[in-house]
């Protein structure tokens, strides 16, 4: 039986998991883990956290699974929720970042609190227009900004036309540009 869920598709292995099924889940872990290690590790700018990101967004998924309504998507769900804890890794790292270290060039080489400010802000702007975008645009989005994926290699992922891919990335664009005006 194992053989053939390491065959079967996304869907059905998400369904099973939804319903409780550990080693249907375990097969998506396998099959998704290096993508979202990849999608960490870009999010995060290289960062050692990514590994901790991926297993705390994939626990985290397990407990939620009734909440994945389209279980076809269960990637791009996967990938949303990393981008969360992600988020969270960042904010941390910008409140660590605002306490002032000594050092012999004085305050000029410390992030200045309004900078740090601002960038929470956007951070937290940009995170809650990405969650408001419809979810096939949200994951186009995240796939060609964030893990920087050719229009081709989303279009193969998402089993679309690369001119669907370019659609809805036009869209998601121009809502998150039009969200974001403010920030620039």
């Amino acid at each position: 039986m194992s053989v053939q869920l390491e065959t079967a598709p996304d869907a059905l292995l998400a369904q099973r998991a939804k319903d409780g099924d550990e080693r249907a889940f375990a097969v998506l872990v396998r099959r998704h883990s290096p993508f979202l290690i990849a999608f960490a590790t870009r999010y995060l700018g290289g960062s050692s956290d990514a590994d901790d990101v991926v297993q705390e967004a994939l626990v985290t998924a397990w407990r939620q699974l009734d909440e994945l309504r389209d279980p076809a998507r269960v990637r791009s769900w996967l990938a949303t929720s990393v981008a969360r804890r992600a988020t969270d890794v960042l904010r941390t790292r910008a409140r660590r970042d605002v306490q002032p270290l000594p050092d012999e060039e004085g305050p000029a080489t410390s992030p200045q609190p309004d900078a740090v400010a601002e960038g929470r802000a956007a951070t937290r702007a940009l995170g809650d227009v990405l969650a408001a975008l419809p979810e096939d645009q949200r994951e186009v989005w995240l796939l060609r900004e964030m893990a920087e994926l050719s229009y081709d290699e989303i279009a193969a992922r998402l089993e679309v036309s690369p001119a669907t891919v370019r659609g809805r990335l036009a869209r998601a664009r121009g809502a998150v540009l039009a969200a974001m005006a403010e920030w620039r």
